[in-house]
C-alpha cells in the first residue's frame, strides 16, 4: 500500500514537503488616495478599507511599513472629473502629489501606479466616449501622457487596467522617449468584465454613468483568448503581465503560466475581498485560515505576485507563523 498520509502525520513534516509558500514578498497592496483634507472614509462594501486623503495617509502609510509590504497599487479620486480625464494627466494631480510624498516618507517603497481613465472621467468609462462608443486609438494619448505623468512623480511601475488594444505598445514608446526607460509596465493584460469589481468602484469612485465595460473588457467565458492577450502585451514590451480576478480565474493564470515565463501578476480583486470578509464578520468562516488558502492558491496557480486588500493582515499572519 502506498502510504501517502506518512507525510501529514505533523506540522513540521507538513512544512518539510510543503510545495507552495506565500510569502510577504509576494503580497502587493492597493490604496486609494482622495483629493482633499483630513479624510479617513471607509468604504462601506469593503470592511477594513479606507479612502485617504494626502495628509492622512501616512497612517496608512506606517502600517504598510510595519507589516513589511514592499510593493502598494495606488489608485487616485480627484475632486475634478471631464469628458477626457484631464486630472489623470496633471502633473500636479491627487495621485501624483501622492506619489512624491510616498516616495519622500518610504524612497525603497515600490510604487505601481494604476493607468486607467475611470477614476478621472465624468462618465466613468476608461477611454474617450463618443456617443455611447469607447474609442481606442483615441484613448492612446491620454493614456502615454497620464503614464509619463506618474512616472515623473516617481513611481516604480506603471500598471495599465483600460484595456485598449495597443496601449503598452503606446505607453512604452512614451516613457521611453521622455527618459523612462527603465519604468516597468505591469500590464492588465487579462482583465475581465466581472462581477467582483463592484465594491472597487463604491472605493475608486468609477462606476460607469451608462453601459457596463464589456466592449473593451474580456468575456468571463474565454480563456484562451486570455493566453493571446498576454502574449501580445509582452510583444509589445509588458515586463510583468496580469490576470485579474484571481479566484474565479486560477485556470487562467495557470494556463498562462504554461505560455510564459514572463513574471505573473494576479489581482484578488475587492468582491473576492468582500465575500470573505462579510463571512468572517458573521462568524461563518476562519478568515485567517480561508485567506492563506486563497493566496496559496493564487501562488500555486503560477502567480508570483499577488495584489490583495489583504496583504497586510496576511504579512502579520505569516510573520506570526515564522515565529513559531
Amino acid at each position: 500500500m502506498i502510504r501517502m498520509r506518512r507525510l501529514r502525520a505533523s506540522e513540521n513534516l507538513r512544512s518539510l514537503v510543503r510545495e507552495t509558500v506565500v510569502t510577504k514578498d509576494d503580497l502587493v497592496y492597493p490604496v486609494f488616495i482622495k483629493e482633499g483634507h483630513n479624510i479617513k472614509e471607509p468604504v462601506e462594501s469593503m470592511p477594513g478599507i479606507y479612502q485617504y486623503s494626502i495628509d492622512r495617509f501616512g497612517e496608512e502609510l506606517d502600517r504598510i511599513i510595519d507589516a513589511d509590504i514592499k510593493a502598494i497599487l495606488i489608485f487616485g479620486i480627484p475632486e475634478k472629473k471631464d469628458e477626457k480625464g484631464s486630472e489623470a494627466y496633471n502633473d500636479n494631480g491627487v495621485t501624483q502629489c501622492a506619489i512624491r510624498k510616498i516616495k519622500k516618507k518610504a524612497p525603497d517603497l515600490i510604487v505601481i501606479a494604476d493607468v486607467c481613465l475611470c477614476e478621472y472621467t465624468s462618465h466613468g468609462h476608461c477611454g474617450i466616449v463618443c456617443g455611447h462608443e469607447i474609442l481606442n486609438d483615441e484613448t492612446l494619448d491620454l493614456l502615454g501622457k497620464m503614464s509619463v505623468s506618474l512616472a515623473g512623480a516617481g513611481a516604480d511601475i506603471i500598471a495599465p487596467s483600460d484595456m485598449m488594444d495597443g496601449r503598452v505598445s503606446y505607453i512604452r514608446k512614451s516613457l521611453d522617449s521622455n527618459g523612462f526607460k527603465n519604468t516597468i509596465i505591469m500590464a492588465y493584460s487579462a482583465k475581465f468584465a466581472s462581477g467582483y469589481y463592484s465594491p472597487f468602484r463604491d472605493a475608486a469612485q468609477s462606476a460607469p454613468s451608462f453601459g457596463d465595460r464589456r466592449t473593451y473588457q474580456m468575456d468571463f467565458a474565454n480563456g484562451k483568448e486570455a493566453v493571446r492577450e498576454c502574449e501580445n502585451d509582452i510583444e509589445e514590451g509588458a515586463d510583468i503581465i496580469m490576470v485579474k480576478p484571481a479566484l474565479a480565474y486560477l485556470d487562467v493564470i495557470k494556463d498562462v503560466s504554461y505560455h510564459t515565463d514572463y513574471p505573473i501578476a494576479a489581482y484578488n480583486v475587492s468582491g473576492e475581498y468582500s465575500m470573505v470578509k462579510a463571512a468572517a464578520l458573521n462568524g461563518w468562516i476562519d478568515e485567517k485560515r480561508i485567506v492563506m488558502e486563497n493566496l496559496t492558491a493564487i501562488k500555486r496557480a503560477g502567480a508570483g505576485i499577488i495584489i490583495t486588500y489583504h496583504a497586510i493582515d496576511a504579512a502579520h499572519w505569516i510573520e506570526e507563523q515564522s515565529q513559531l
